[in-house]
């Protein structure tokens, strides 16, 4: 039975793994976001109550 035999599979499953753990880990950690969102100002705006047209 071929699907039994460790040699590719094992060998696939350390490469694949080693690809999660140390090739890419290290690209998405240097990531920049092109651009940072910036603070508002924390100034109040004032609201109006809505006259409705009906009674």
């Amino acid at each position: 039975m071929p699907q039994l035999d460790p040699s590719p599979w094992f060998a696939m499953l350390v490469f694949s793994w080693l690809v999660f753990l140390i090739i890419i880990p290290p690209k998405v950690l240097a990531h920049v976001f092109s651009n940072e969102p910036a603070l508002k100002d924390a100034k109040k705006t004032s609201t109006n109550p809505w006259t409705w047209p009906w009674p």
